[in-house]
């Protein structure tokens, strides 16, 4: 057996933690897709045996055809080095262009994919939450007015206790994740077996009626019913945490059969008694279970939107690593488990999001189109990105076009079905995507374009070091590192330290960070360090978009003789710019102005790079820009 392939004891461990992160998404869509797609346009949809046939068919085999097909089957096997998700795959598809232009089409695509991943993240925990406490109208009809009020404290309470971590409560999500499966099985079966002929849609014969008899509003309803599948890119985003076969294994032996079952148990509630289409989930539950049953479901729904706002952060830090987004706080709220993170501003912005979308939109059916819309946009995006990622894997495009225009054609379809409904809340998803692709590509080329400036202004370290031979500048004890994302150019704090102290350190390292395309570099990799002439030193630190990064923790391991790096003799010198806004052809004023907001509230590099606060220098310089 490899050393690194998990034992069964392992794999049965990391299938229960996968259960409790990875499907909470997928795992909390009975509560109202059966609902939505019989309701969608006023009730378009006759209720008739036939048709709900049609219906459970559909999302039987939509089911097999994105999650277990597509994402588990395919998309899956592109991982970066064992990591998943939007980012790496962007990482992987801009690894394979050759070209500058195709690189930056990736990249606007990639970008794209994360905009709606983040208005994805606003809309989950909304739409499940409401879903949940929606059932005491079931229970108690006169609690109709303590919904909002009841969603936005749970909400509230969720977000503020992502500083603390989940580590403390982790280890439950995947027991109840079991129960709650379980009970959507149970509950299932139940009902199953007062209307057996529900099973008649495991055919996909019933699923072909469905769209041949009346396409035009079969098609309006695949809106409501990609409902079912929301959830499916969590599989891959997760990979890196489980690895793939505990996701694999537990989809295909207990998530699937068990949604199955509910959704097909909800069909056969409401061919007994039409009425139940109100709400079927909470209706298909004995009496005395539904109170149990509401709260069960709102631990699930939270779990659900726990594991969505847990994406967010590794997402962030991801597109922070990468240069898509600004310099932000990332703290680490477990010592054991390096993914235990959170991000203050991101959690803020997102828990306004959330709280924002309960307000606006009051109830969850009403969010069904926002939803529909960022799911079938994520899936169009995986879809493209995975046809220059496989054509790479597979060496031929032949196969990878065949393979992957099918699953397109099936993204786009759906999203055709949901773009449709754009008056009817889908342009919540769409107006937060532009206004996040405006912010991150304003925050990439801004970046590119100060750097390209920096770099043509500064002087050749190679030059400098020449003219320096010559210098009578005092040297004084100990090291000084003066960072800059240009290795081979002189640090503007630097010069500024020269003009203004009149002094140097005996020991100069010119320290460049590179964030590469790959989740983590192995430590023999991560820190490089030239000698130069005059006890000049050139340091490049490599990171992976995953790694945490920590200068005095690496440069520590420096093995190159005569350079010792000792705390409290190393100095940390790094440039504060100040930005002055230019009229030029490289970018409007207006960009320029959010550009230069952003760098400016962008978070100090001493705290992204772990310096000592009582060991950083700042040398401020004022730039047109």
């Amino acid at each position: 057996m490899s050393p690194h392939k998990p034992t069964k004891k392992q794999t049965a461990a990391l299938s229960l933690a996968a259960l409790g992160v990875v499907f909470g998404d997928i795992g909390t869509s009975p509560l109202y897709s059966i609902r939505e797609i019989f309701s969608i346009g006023d009730n378009i949809l006759e209720l008739n045996i036939l048709n709900m046939l049609g219906v459970l068919s559909m999302i039987f085999w939509s089911l097999i055809a994105v999650v277990s097909i597509k994402y588990i089957t395919f998309i899956m096997r592109a991982n970066n080095n064992g990591e998943g998700g939007i980012m790496a795959l962007l990482a992987l598809a801009h690894r394979n262009a050759k070209t500058k232009r195709k690189r930056m089409l990736i990249a606007m695509i990639g970008i794209m994919g994360a905009c709606m991943f983040y208005a994805d993240g606003m809309i989950t925990p909304a739409i499940s939450v409401l879903s949940a406490v929606e059932g005491i109208e079931i229970a108690l009809p006169g609690f109709h007015d303590f919904v909002i009020p009841i969603t936005l404290i749970i909400i509230f309470f969720l977000f503020w206790f992502q500083s603390k971590g989940t580590a403390s409560v982790g280890f439950l999500f995947g027991p109840v994740m079991l129960v709650w499966f379980s009970t959507l099985a149970i509950l299932g079966v139940i009902n199953i077996i007062n209307e057996p002929s529900v099973l008649k849609a495991l055919n996909p014969y019933y699923a072909y009626l469905y769209l041949h008899n009346n396409f035009a509003i079969a098609f309006i309803t695949m809106g409501a019913i990609i409902l079912c599948v929301t959830g499916a890119e969590s599989l891959y985003a997760d990979m890196g945490h489980f690895g793939r076969a505990p996701i694999r294994i537990t989809w295909f032996s207990f998530v699937f059969p068990a949604l199955t079952l509910n959704y097909y148990g909800q069909g056969a509630l409401i061919l007994q008694n039409p009425e139940n289409i109100i709400n079927p989930f909470y209706l298909m539950s004995p009496e005395w279970f539904t109170v149990p049953l509401i709260f069960l479901a709102t631990i699930a729904t939270i779990i659900a939107s726990q594991a969505c706002i847990t994406g967010a952060f590794s997402v962030s830090r991801q597109a922070l690593q990468l240069g898509f987004i600004p310099r932000m706080r990332v703290d680490h709220t477990s010592e054991n488990q390096e993914g235990q993170i959170y991000l203050p501003r991101v959690n803020f912005l997102l828990m306004v999001g959330v709280i924002a979308v309960v307000l606006i939109f009051q109830k969850s059916s009403s969010l069904a189109a926002a939803y529909g819309v960022a799911i079938t946009m994520d899936m169009v995006i995986a879809s493209l990105l995975s046809i220059i990622v496989f054509a790479e894997i597979w060496k031929t495009w032949t196969k990878t076009v065949i393979v992957f225009s099918i699953f397109l054609a099936i993204d786009l379809v759906f999203f055709a079905a949901n773009i449709i409904k754009v008056p009817n809340g889908g342009w919540f998803p769409l107006l937060i995507g532009i206004i996040l692709l405006i912010l991150m590509t304003t925050w990439s080329k801004g970046r590119s374009i100060l750097y390209n400036k920096l770099k043509n202004e500064s002087m050749h370290i190679d030059d400098f070091i020449k003219s320096f031979k010559r210098s009578s500048i005092a040297r004084v004890k100990g090291i000084s590192v003066f960072m800059t994302p240009n290795s081979n150019g002189v640090p503007h704090a630097l010069l500024h330290n020269l003009k203004h102290n009149k002094v140097m350190h005996e020991k100069v390292v010119i320290l460049t960070v590179k964030f590469l395309d790959i989740p983590h570099v192995k430590q023999k990799n991560m820190l490089n360090i030239v000698k130069l002439p005059n006890n000049f030193y050139q340091a490049t630190v490599n990171y992976g978009f995953s790694d945490e990064p920590n200068i005095p923790r690496e440069l520590a391991k420096s093995t190159i003789r005569g350079l010792k790096f000792e705390p409290m003799a190393t100095s940390y010198f790094v440039g504060k710019e100040s930005l002055v806004i230019t009229k030029d052809q490289n970018m409007g004023v207006i960009r320029k102005r959010i550009f230069s907001f952003l760098f400016n509230s962008s978070e100090e590099i001493t705290n992204q790079f772990k310096l000592p606060v009582n060991r950083v220098v700042e040398l401020g310089s004022q730039n047109n820009f």
